[in-house]
């Protein structure tokens, strides 16, 4: 472990000192350089993560594949939104958004004796050894994102954002930061907030951070893989993953029907047609990490198949007798967010 944080120290200092810094001088920001350091640290561990997703997980999508790779273009956007995230674009524009409003907020609340609660400290000398530690938190942050991403799909506000993340049919490793960005700014506020509130260490957070998204984009991966009964409820797989992607079964469903409810949903629908009942949110393996939350809390399904991937008002028309369009490209994506959260789309 010293090791390898040793030669990460070192692979960070030298990209600082050789391009960051550099640049940095060059426009101006000499005042930010400690902060300069440290986005130089995230976008070392975001081109680690490209790397090992060319290296390991893109030659298992070729190997075992999950369906037939039809839609190149959908794909190549889902590149995008990758590299906007794994090379600090999307984290720079948060720090020069929001780091003075942070910076006052956390200040006032230190000032009116609201103080850090240091989880580690909770059995010192056990849970304050650096695995310990790190694995306490790395638990605490996968349920926390297991509420984040229940939340994401219960209310109907927040699904108008994240379903986006939902639209790509054809899933891959790069699917994983296909999301709305204020969805992503959401997200992100609540887990830096709690992650203030507990205290974890800076270098913790980095690693709990790239290790949850290196395994997410596993999850998202166009593979056909399971890990076996034992180990399916162990760790989240990209089988496990995919069944929350999939069409009306992972993440929407109609409401139960019993024989002849469906006709009568239809037949209240009016002269536009027959429809389908309106999709129930909800649904199955929100876990990030583990699925132990969803074991626990009833939402798990464990059921062995590969279902297309998708929203279910993509392939089923609504009361306009049209299926919604989520877009093609990235700005007609975000653009058409926005739409849906303000009720014109």
């Amino acid at each position: 472990m010293d090791f390898l944080g040793n030669g990460f120290d070192m692979a960070q200092q030298w990209l600082f000192e050789t391009v960051v810094q550099p640049l940095m001088f060059a426009f101006g920001l000499a005042n930010l350089l400690e902060d300069g350091y440290d986005a130089t640290g995230w976008l070392l561990v975001g081109l680690l993560q490209l790397l090992v997703m060319l290296a390991v997980i893109a030659p298992l999508q070729r190997w075992r594949p999950a369906e037939p790779v039809t839609d190149r273009a959908a794909i190549r956007v889902d590149v995008i939104y990758t590299l906007i995230h794994r090379l600090g674009l999307f984290r720079l524009a948060l720090f020069f958004a929001f780091t003075p409003l942070w910076d006052a907020l956390w200040s006032g609340l230190r000032m009116h004796g609201v103080s850090t609660f240091h989880l580690d400290n909770l059995w010192p000398g056990v849970t304050d050894l650096p695995l310990v530690s790190l694995l306490i938190y790395l638990v605490v942050f996968d349920a926390l994102e297991y509420w984040i991403h229940r939340g994401q799909h219960h209310f109907e506000w927040w699904w108008k954002l994240h379903s986006l993340h939902h639209s790509q049919r054809q899933m891959t490793m790069w699917s994983d930061n296909r999301n709305h960005l204020l969805d992503d700014v959401i997200h992100d506020v609540v887990i830096v907030t709690v992650a203030q509130l507990i205290g974890v260490a800076p270098g913790q957070f980095v690693a709990i951070v790239a290790i949850t998204q290196l395994s997410e984009n596993f999850h998202h991966a166009n593979v056909r893989v399971w890990f076996g009964r034992v180990g399916e409820r162990l760790w989240v797989s990209p089988r496990f993953h995919r069944l929350h992607h999939a069409i009306g079964i992972g993440h929407e469903s109609h409401p139960a029907e019993a024989p002849g409810e469906r006709d009568a949903a239809r037949s209240l629908a009016g002269p536009g047609g027959p429809q389908a009942p309106k999709p129930v949110l909800g649904g199955h393996n929100f876990g990030v990490l583990l699925p132990w939350w969803d074991m626990l809390f009833r939402t798990a399904n464990f059921e062995l198949r590969y279902d297309p991937t998708g929203v279910r008002d993509q392939v089923e028309p609504g009361p306009t007798g049209q299926v919604r369009d989520y877009g093609r490209g990235f700005w007609s994506q975000q653009w058409r967010g926005l739409l849906r959260l303000c009720g014109r789309a």
